[in-house]
């Protein structure tokens, strides 16, 4: 949850919320294969329920002082330029988020965590 004080009181952003509409503007980037798991937990759970989708999966939102950085994990398709996959995603997400809660993003961090055969 990230929350801010302004003039006009508190405002609560919940994770989920970040995480609908990061997982939204990375899955309509060119390139992306899917989303990695990005700690221990999502791991553990992954295994537990069999590859199941996950909301939260390989995205992380924290804050930065007055600003935003997004961690992501991700799997490319094979035989893509990386470079400008990553720099899609960064530029999407960077807009997306500022657009939709008005925060500003200090940083978008993407781990390229594997690469999928398009043939799969």
């Amino acid at each position: 949850m990230i929350r801010l004080e302004n003039h006009l009181g508190l405002i609560e952003v919940s994770q989920e919320y970040f995480n609908t509409i990061v997982g939204d503007a990375v899955s309509a980037c060119f390139g992306v294969a899917g989303m990695a798991n990005s700690n221990a937990r999502q791991g553990l759970r992954s295994v537990l329920r069999r590859k199941e989708a996950f909301p939260d999966q390989g995205v992380r939102v924290y804050r930065d002082g007055n600003g935003l950085v997004v961690d992501l994990h991700i799997l490319v398709t094979y035989g893509l330029n990386i470079s400008v996959i990553v720099r899609s995603i960064v530029n999407k997400v960077h807009y997306t988020v500022e657009q939709a809660t008005g925060l500003e993003v200090h940083k978008v961090n993407v781990f390229v965590d594997g690469m999928l055969n398009s043939e799969n």
